[in-house]
Order: C-alpha cells, then sequence, then structure tokens
C-alpha cells in the first residue's frame, strides 16, 4: 500500500527533527564547573594556583595529555578506546554476564567516552539515563577527536578528596608536573578514578597498592612496558597526605583573577612571561631580606622586574608571602598598590628640563634655604651647597634643587608630562600637588614606576632601529602573559621625551659615588653599568631603588602595608642592596648607544654648566641635547672694572677708563655664594671698592636667606611652654663687613662675619631693614602668623 504525500511529509519532518536532536545533544561547553587558577612560567612549569570557588582541586583542560596515562587509562579502564565509537559492545555484554552471575555490581563496562558524559552530566543512573549515556557517547565521539575525549576525562575524573583532575592530582600528590611521573606513580593515578571514595592516598594504601599493582601487570601483559619496568614500579611508595601546591607567583595570580575579565582571556590559566629560575630567585633574595629587616618591624618587600627588550615582566614579586602570619599583611600586593614615590620622579623632571630646553646636564642649581608660600623643603643631610651642577643634584638626590628646578619648569607642566609618561594615580588637579611633587608628594604604583622607565629605556634602545623616530608602542605598558604582539609602524618625529634627553638623563643616573645621605654607594659593586635612583618618602614610611640597563628595569619596594614609618627605612640602605643584588642574577649587556643625531656639540661655560656667553673664559664644547639651544646664556660670569693693580673695584668716578682692567668674573648671589666658598675654596669672591668710589645704587651686596620677602613664618611654642624664636639668616658679599639689623624701623643688633640673629616679634606684618657699614640697605617685608597652623605630612 502507497504512503500519501503527506505521510512521506511528516515523515521526512520527523528524521529532519530527529537529526536535528542528535545533532544538539551535547551542549556548547560540556564542562561548566569553575576551574583552578594557573600560572605558568615561560618555560612552561606551574608557578602558582589557587583552588577553584567550588572548593575543588580542578585544573582547565591541557593542550595535550601525557603519553603515560593515555596507556595506563586506556589499560586499566578501555582497552579497545581507539576502536569503538563511544560505546564497546563486547565490554558491555561481559559485565553484564559478569553482574548477573554474581547477582551484584562487579563491573562497568563502561567506555572513557561514556565516563566524560557520565562525568559531565553528574545524574543518578538509572537505565534510562544509561542508555541515553549510551546515545551521547555515540554524538561526543562523532564531535571530538580520540585525543581530545581523553583529554577531558584527565581533566575532569576525580582523584579523591577534592581534586579533580590528572594535572591537580599530580601536584597533590607528587608535587610536580605530570609530564615528570614514573610508571609507577602514573599507574597509581591511573586507578583511582575508580573508585577515589575508598581508595586515595592517605587511605587504603594496601588496597591501594594491589590495584597499582595489578594495572603494571596489565601493561605488561598489553606490551606497554617490560617486566623489569613494572617489578621496579612496584617498590616505588604510594603518596600519603595531599602536598600544597606552588606558590612561587601569588600576587601576580592574584592579579590575573581580578583583570582576566578585560583581558578578554577565557581560560582560567595563563603562560605568563616570567623566568622561573630568576623568579625564585628572587623570592629567595627577599626572603632573606625581610628577615633581616623585620627585627625593624620593616615587614614588606616587593620587586618588579621587566625586559626592556620584549615588554615582558621577567618577575613579579608583589610581597613576601607568608600567609600563615596574618599580622605581615603579605597578602597585599604592593606593585599595584599606590605609594608616595619619594625622589624617584626626579630623574624624569631632569630629563623633561633637558628635552624642553630649560637646562643643560651641568646647569648650576641653587641649593640655599627656601621657602615658597610657607613650603621649606629640606636637604636629606640638612647642608646647602650654595649652587650645584644639574646632573650632581640628581645623583646626590638633593631636594632644593630638584624643588627649585620645578619652580622653574612649572609644576603644572611637569603634571601634565608625567600623565602623558604613564603615572596613572595622579586623581587630584595639578595644584593639589604643586612644588611637593617633586619630593613625593604624590603617590605612584611601583607598576607605573617601572613601565615609566621602561618606556625610556626602549625609546632609547630603538633609536637606530626606527632611525632616529618615535614609536608610540614604546609607551605601552609591559605584558606578564604571552600573547601575539604585533607592533604598530607608526613612527612619529616627537615624542614625550627625546633620545638625547633620555641618554642624558641615564648618563646622571650612572652616578654612584653618593656622598651625603647616598653614601653607603661603595658597599654596592657590581659587573654591569647601572643607572639608578633611590627614593625616601616623608616620615620614613617607603624605601625605594630603580635600577636600569639596556636589558632590564628593576624596581625595589620596602616597608610596611599599613604604611607605618620605621627609623633607617630610606632607599640607600634598604631598598638599593636588595637591586644590586637582583641585578648580580641578570645577564650583562652594552650600554646604550649614544643618538649622535639627537646630539649637539654646544659652548658650555664650564663653571656654570650654561650656554657659554660673551663674558665666560673657560669654555667645553660638549655633546648635549639639541634643546639645549634654547637655554639661556650664564648669567654668573659678569665683566667688573679693577684699578691698574688689579687689587680694587673701581668705577669711573674714582678711576680713569684707561688705567682700568676689565676682567670676567665669576660671580653667584649672595645667598648663594655665602655657601658656594665654603664648599668650593677655589671661589673667588669680588674684591672690595677702592676708598672714595660711589657704589651706592644698584650693587647687589646683601641678600636675606630666610625669611624671603613676603614669607609667613610660624613661631611654635618652646616644651616649657614660652614662645620660641625665629633665626633670621642673611649673605653679605663682605664677610667681614658689619650688618646692622632694625625690626620696624627700631635697631636690634650687629652682626660681623656670621650674619645670622634669633628673635621672637609678635604676630603680625613686620618690617626688616638690613644696613651695612656702607650704608647700603635691604628692606624686607614677613608675616608672624598668630595661631598654629595645620602641617600637611
Amino acid at each position: 500500500m502507497n504512503k500519501s504525500p503527506k505521510a512521506f511529509l511528516i515523515s521526512d519532518i520527523s528524521c529532519v527533527a530527529l537529526l536535528l536532536v542528535f545533532l544538539f545533544l551535547l551542549p556548547a561547553k560540556l564542562f561548566k564547573s569553575p576551574t583552578s587558577f594557573i600560572i605558568e612560567a615561560n618555560n612552561g612549569n606551574l608557578l602558582s594556583a589557587a583552588i577553584a570557588s567550588d572548593g575543588q582541586w580542578r585544573f582547565p583542560v591541557a593542550d595535550s595529555v601525557p603519553v603515560k596515562f593515555k596507556d595506563c587509562i586506556i589499560a586499566f579502564e578501555d582497552k579497545r578506546f581507539y576502536n569503538h565509537l563511544g560505546v564497546d559492545f563486547l565490554a558491555m555484554s561481559r559485565a553484564m554476564r559478569q553482574n548477573l552471575k554474581a547477582k551484584s555490581v562487579v563491573s562497568g563496562g563502561s567506555t572513557l567516552t561514556m565516563q566524560v558524559i557520565r562525568l559531565s552530566r553528574k545524574q543518578d543512573r538509572t537505565l534510562w539515563q544509561k542508555l541515553y549515556e549510551i546515545i551521547l557517547a555515540f554524538r561526543l565521539e562523532l564531535k571530538y577527536s580520540k585525543e581530545e575525549i581523553i583529554g577531558l576525562y584527565a581533566a575532569n575524573a576525580p582523584f579523591g578528596s577534592n581534586v579533580v583532575g590528572l594535572e591537580a592530582a599530580s601536584w597533590r600528590y607528587y608535587g610536580r608536573d605530570a609530564k615528570t611521573l614514573s610508571w609507577g606513580e602514573m599507574a597509581t593515578l591511573a586507578v583511582l578514578p575508580n573508585s577515589p571514595s575508598l581508595v586515595h592516598p592517605g587511605k587504603n594504601a594496601t588496597r591501594l597498592i594491589k590495584k597499582r599493582n595489578d594495572l603494571l601487570d596489565k601493561l605488561v601483559k598489553l606490551k606497554y612496558i617490560d617486566q623489569s619496568t613494572a617489578n621496579l614500579s612496584k617498590l616505588e611508595p604510594v603518596p600519603g597526605k595531599p602536598l600544597p601546591l606552588p606558590q612561587n607567583a601569588p600576587h601576580l595570580l592574584n592579579r590575573f583573577k581580578v583583570e582576566r575579565a578585560n583581558l578578554k582571556i577565557n581560560s582560567t590559566r595563563i603562560k605568563s612571561t616570567l623566568n622561573e629560575d630568576i623568579q625564585l630567585k628572587v623570592n629567595s633574595i627577599l626572603k632573606r631580606y625581610n628577615n633581616r629587616y623585620r627585627a625593624n618591624d620593616i615587614n614588606n618587600i616587593s620587586t618588579l622586574i621587566l625586559d626592556a627588550k620584549t615588554g615582558n615582566v621577567v618577575s613579579y614579586v608583589g610581597n613576601i608571602y607568608q600567609p600563615e602570619n596574618a599580622d605581615l599583611q603579605s597578602h597585599v600586593d604592593m606593585i599595584k598598590a599606590p605609594r608616595s614615590p619619594g625622589s624617584t620622579l626626579k630623574p624624569l623632571l631632569y630629563a623633561s628640563m633637558l628635552n624642553d630646553g630649560f637646562i643643560l646636564p651641568h646647569t648650576l642649581i641653587p641649593d640655599v634655604p627656601t621657602q615658597i608660600a610657607g613650603y621649606s623643603p629640606q636637604n636629606y643631610d640638612l647642608g646647602y651647597d650654595g649652587a650645584i651642577a644639574a646632573d650632581k643634584a640628581l645623583s646626590r638626590s638633593l631636594n632644593i634643587p630638584a624643588v627649585k628646578m620645578l619652580q622653574q619648569y612649572k609644576y603644572e607642566r611637569f603634571y601634565d608630562k608625567l600623565k602623558k609618561l604613564g603615572i596613572g594615580t595622579l586623581n587630584q588637579p595639578a595644584d593639589h600637588y604643586g612644588l611637593s611633587l617633586i619630593l613625593g608628594g604624590s603617590e605612584v604604583t611601583m607598576w607605573d614606576l617601572a613601565n615609566t622607565y621602561m618606556s625610556m629605556v626602549r625609546t632609547l634602545n630603538h633609536f637606530n632601529t626606527y632611525k632616529g623616530l618615535y614609536n608610540p608602542e614604546d609607551y605601552k605598558q609591559a605584558t606578564y602573559f604571552e600573547t601575539d604582539k604585533k607592533e604598530s609602524q607608526d613612527y612619529q618625529r616627537n615624542s614625550f621625551l627625546d633620545h638625547g634627553a633620555i641618554w642624558a638623563t641615564f648618563n646622571a643616573m650612572e652616578e654612584v659615588m653618593r656622598p651625603g645621605d647616598e653614601g653607603l654607594w661603595e658597599q654596592f659593586s657590581s659587573s654591569q653599568r647601572v643607572a639608578w635612583k633611590t627614593g625616601t618618602s616623608f616620615g620614613f614610611r617607603d624605601a625605594w631603588a630603580v635600577g636600569l640597563t639596556p636589558n632590564y628595569v628593576v624596581c625595589v619596594w620596602v616597608g610596611n602595608a599599613d604604611g607605618e614609618g620605621r627609623p633607617g627605612l630610606v632607599g640607600i640602605e634598604a631598598a638599593a642592596p636588595v637591586l644590586f643584588d637582583i641585578f648580580k642574577l641578570l645577564p650583562n649587556g652594552k650600554w646604550f648607544e649614544t643618538p649622535k643625531t639627537k646630539l649637539k656639540k654646544i659652548k658650555v661655560c664650564k663653571q656654570s654648566g650654561y650656554k657659554a656667553g660673551e663674558n665666560c673664559i673657560d669654555i667645553v664644547e660638549e655633546l648635549m641635547p639639541t634643546a639645549g639651544e634654547k637655554t639661556t646664556d650664564c648669567p654668573f660670569h659678569k665683566l667688573i672694572h679693577l684699578d691698574r693693580t688689579a687689587t680694587f673695584r673701581v668705577t669711573d668716578q674714582c678711576e680713569s677708563v684707561t688705567n682700568m682692567q676689565h676682567k670676567s668674573w665669576f660671580i653667584l648671589p649672595p645667598a648663594m655664594e655665602y655657601y658656594y666658598k665654603i664648599k668650593n675654596s677655589d671661589y673667588k669672591s669680588l674684591p672690595p671698592f677702592m676708598a672714595g668710589c660711589d657704589i651706592s645704587g644698584g650693587n647687589n651686596v646683601m641678600e636675606l636667606i630666610y625669611p624671603k620677602n613676603g614669607a609667613t613664618v610660624y613661631i611654635p611654642l618652646e616644651l616649657n611652654g614660652s614662645r620660641g624664636k625665629i633665626v633670621l639668616n642673611a649673605a653679605h658679599r663682605n664677610q667681614s663687613s658689619k650688618i646692622y639689623w632694625h625690626i620696624d624701623n627700631e635697631y636690634v643688633a650687629t652682626t660681623t662675619n656670621y650674619h645670622q640673629l634669633a628673635i621672637s616679634p609678635p604676630p603680625g606684618k613686620h618690617t626688616l631693614t638690613l644696613v651695612d657699614e656702607n650704608g647700603e640697605r635691604l628692606v624686607q617685608v614677613f608675616t608672624v602668623l598668630d595661631k598654629e597652623r595645620k602641617q600637611k605630612d
């Protein structure tokens, strides 16, 4: 009897529907259980792991399964695995006969494919469920390769306790990667998924050994191994209690957990860029120093190493790792923590001023007592040089010259430059930081700081590569996981800092002979050239050291995560020794190439470091950043007029012009001169005027060092409750000259040689008048506060 067209249509639709159901039986993602977060080193070895959110140790599916495990699990569970399509009917019929004969379940007959389905479904196994699993197993075989199926099994099989998957089991029971296990060790793991609740390391050891040995005999029978290998493997002990997993980069692991979504990485496992050998050695170095520093209640230490050639993270140690001691706060990742940078931003200001044509490398910068709008910076050693070359001020990390430089450069401009260079923690307006920006008045993270210096290194390294042009890619942040980097070819003529400015800055940072607060330089012997800078924050809360070569940038921080300051917590003593110990681990390399086309020979006044002016005598020609041509001529060399004996200064009112000697003279302002000649014995003060010469008007012979004109000062109470005093300080070109002091037109005192005066004027505005024995006058005003002002830390 012929079927009607309608019947054929229904039959076709039914067949198509069944086909679609069959095709879509498997979910897009077979296993949805959470997996452990895994960080691997660049050689593939495990660095750190964190337990999955459901409390299980479950690694993501591996790229490959060790051959030994394949052989063991196939021999133990499914010897015809490669010859069936998900169901082994021979094994199933044998199991049914054995179970009927024994009147209990003594054999399963499930294939590895069926076990993968069962592991993914986690449902009670009724007869209908088993039939459904057979269909799903067949579907699984059509969608996945045999290697993928055995990979799914290896990643999701239970291995006892809270251990899931071969990789997790290998680390928990043997403390190493599954690829390194012996036949005896792999056979032990292969028998665990068969009855993980009854047999696992630390429980029923006798039964576990028997099951392992039976499998080893089976491997011999199937000719996977020979008898001698099996016999030796049987002698191996089975593991005891589970072992802790490696925690060699726990802070990077936590960072990855937080950033994974934004990084658009699907897996909870990443192969990082970390060098395992360096990471472990740095961990050891930091632990050694931490044990020493904790005697002074300095509990935390961290370091970051970047590869400047590749832009990769080589070592990431966010803190010492001692979770058992909660008081140490070792869980805090100090690489990400905003902290005061101390003096570590000074090289960036130096480079910016060279880049923008404000200074030359050796330009003299004032180093005298300074008060700016109530702000009084101090050098670490509380001393003054009067004037010091900019590069020396940087290498000695002097605060007052740095503030003077920022005052000239403008803190608003420097604030914008820091943001462009990658300092991302400046979340307040520029006025909030002011001039304290250069002395650690802001916050930075070690990540931003190290990346900023790496960007400078990469820019200079690529001088020849990009033929003098700049690539914005050089200012991209470092990466800590392996990616397919595609470098942009969008080269530009200008950058935030040019090659010449960076080169000169690194030269200044290479100067290690640092007196004063950094006088311990001799202990830092290094076989390679290193440009470096230390920093100490206010209140001794943070000790920093940043070092760089053409190949690496190393940043070290020492302190307390809770911000507690400690005596002795200074960069040169706490962080610098760590920095140089780390550099000893790193391979040597050539120093930076000189970017000759980005430098120009400029005639420089040797004494002042300024561009040589017409009155400069000792002139040298040096390679300088090209922007140096925009700097001003030397302001300190001036032409003076002497009598015929060159003993006295004269004017045309007391000496004939024809009898005068005209000579160039290095003249610093009185306040700078006062301190400069103490440390520079070759400095020659101006000769005195010849008797009878009228020098009134225009002769700057006196300068008030403190307080500056218009300053506001506060006079605190002494310990006994009495009102304290302020110390007025002045400089006179003629040190033996007398100065007569007047306050509000009333005579107070006379000083000779050292012009200092301690007074306690009442609150309010005051006029200070200084008169020397030649009648020269200096008039300035200052205000004394009438109540205590709030001090800023």
